[in-house]
């Protein structure tokens, strides 16, 4: 697949980005949550995701949501409850919840930002900066920083990868067909990674995830 394909797919991702904001701005418009129903629902994530939304690292890695772009969240969530991305655990927690408290806990989170757990192999950093700055032309991979930002810190629909776990990373994109855009009626940015995910190996992942995650 060419690069201009991946062009493509990032402007087709836009269009519905912009053709679904009237709609999140209606949604926005509901009665806000009290501040105790908030700390509820906070503690409760912090159950999997971390005392200060820093991930946490057991049996499954759970992502970090600290500093996440409170779009990209709130897009998350939803596509848990239609299904176009999968995980169990996860519609069960967000069809509950209510707009007002998904717009919320979005800013919740980005206002938080502890350091990174870090533990990746510190020795693949250097070949994951590469990658990420200059991507695979060979491969027809673009540069990761031109939509999640110099910094990783993400923009809009495109989440902050920053700080982000190394093993949940490497997960989500070596299965990155099994989990997202699971419902072709209902395209959304996750068709921009498709190719860029068959475009790596497993190596190049690790070493893409390893760099993001001792980024502050």
């Amino acid at each position: 697949m060419k690069i201009v394909s991946v062009q493509s797919l990032l402007h087709a991702a836009i269009l519905v980005i912009v053709s679904t904001a009237a709609g999140r701005a209606e949604e926005k418009g509901t009665v806000p949550v009290s501040q105790q129903e908030l700390q509820a629902k906070i503690s409760y994530c912090k159950t999997c995701h971390g005392v200060s939304g820093q991930g946490f690292r057991g049996s499954y890695p759970m992502p970090r949501l600290a500093g996440q772009q409170p779009e990209y969240l709130e897009n998350q969530l939803r596509a848990f409850v239609e299904r176009r991305r999968t995980n169990p655990v996860m519609f069960n927690v967000a069809h509950v919840l209510s707009p007002s408290m998904v717009a919320a806990l979005a800013t919740h989170f980005q206002d938080l930002n502890p350091k990174p757990l870090g533990g990746a192999p510190k020795e693949l950093a250097a070949a994951g900066k590469k990658i990420y700055e200059e991507g695979l032309p060979e491969a027809n991979v673009p540069p990761c920083a031109s939509c999640h930002g110099p910094e990783a810190k993400g923009d809009g629909a495109f989440p902050r990868l920053a700080g982000q776990l190394h093993d949940y990373i490497f997960k989500k994109l070596v299965n990155w067909s099994k989990e997202r855009g699971q419902d072709p009626a209902k395209p959304d940015t996750s068709a921009i990674m498709e190719p860029i995910t068959h475009g790596l190996t497993e190596p190049q992942i690790a070493a893409v995830a390893a760099y993001l995650s001792y980024l502050e």
